[in-house]
């Protein structure tokens, strides 16, 4: 039997064409909010690179790599937690924040858009703005944690739409993070952040357990109890501060893993990803299919 030219390349194009779980990932502009072309990298600023599951159920969460505010780790802290996440349903955003070289606020403003951006976007990506948390990976995590505690809810009055909208995330996730900027914190992060010789004001500013009240988000905590770059002390600070201002937290200890959790792989690499998603399908983000 022959098949009309005219039906055949129709055909050849339609199996061609790549499914949603194929759809490439879309690249903006922190600062602008201006979808990027291929390849393009505005100097200075930050990028958010976003993935779309191929069924969304309504959850996205901003992603910060670690790095020690001094690079950034964005394939295993970045571009494979956003992969994972879209396994389940979940959009993820990951953000290449600017590193702040002593100029404490460049991440948090960085931050602070990236939120505001998924937010606008809601309802092309289906989205569900009250569904939008963060999730950071040691510096990352600090970052992710500043972000919980110095949000602020847009400007009414703002010319552009995003920043109208709110910047605080509806949750957190924060694996091995580095919390405090005291005696506890991780030092590199610390001085790459605030700079050599920070005042008391900007170490109280940026000890995010001191940072806590009861609006912070509900917040989900892994860390390794062996290690020894950033202390599970950061962590705990953070948990117990959370739990004074009734804030929901739950804080999954591993008995062991280092920084990194074993090279990012692994049973116990795993076992937090696994709790992860029970803990949000628990507190109702995401579907309690998708956290399987």
């Amino acid at each position: 039997m022959k098949f009309p030219i005219a039906s055949l390349l129709a055909s050849t194009l339609i199996f061609s064409l790549p499914s949603p779980a194929q759809q490439a990932p879309e690249r903006f502009s922190v600062a602008t909010g201006k979808a990027l072309t291929e390849g393009e990298k505005p100097a200075g600023e930050a990028v958010m690179t976003v993935y779309h599951p191929e069924k969304p159920n309504g959850a996205a969460v901003v992603i910060y790599p670690g790095g020690g505010y001094t690079t950034l780790v964005v394939e295993p802290e970045g571009h494979r937690i956003a992969k994972w996440f879209g396994e389940h349903g979940i959009t993820g955003a990951v953000v290449e924040y600017r590193l702040p070289n002593g100029n404490s606020g460049l991440p948090l403003a960085d931050a602070k858009s990236a939120t505001r951006i998924v937010r606008l976007h809601a309802t092309e990506w289906k989205l569900d703005p009250k569904r939008v948390g963060n999730i950071g990976f040691s510096a990352g995590g600090h970052l992710a944690a500043t972000a919980a505690t110095h949000f602020d809810k847009g400007d009414d009055k703002a010319a552009h739409p995003v920043d109208k909208l709110s910047s605080r995330p509806d949750f957190s996730i924060l694996i091995y993070p580095v919390i405090t900027m005291g005696e506890l914190t991780h030092g590199g992060s610390k001085g790459a952040l605030l700079g050599p010789a920070p005042d008391a004001k900007a170490i109280e500013l940026f000890s995010n357990e001191k940072q806590v009240t009861r609006d912070t988000p509900p917040t989900f905590l892994v860390h390794a109890e062996d290690d020894t770059l950033v202390v599970p002390a950061n962590s705990e600070l953070y948990y117990d501060a959370l739990r004074k201002n009734k804030v929901p937290a739950e804080y999954l200890k591993l008995p062991s893993g280092g920084h990194g959790i074993n090279g990012y792989q692994g049973p116990l690499w795993e076992e937090w990803k696994s709790k992860c998603l029970k803990w949000l399908a628990k507190e109702k983000f995401i579907p309690v299919a998708d956290a399987k």
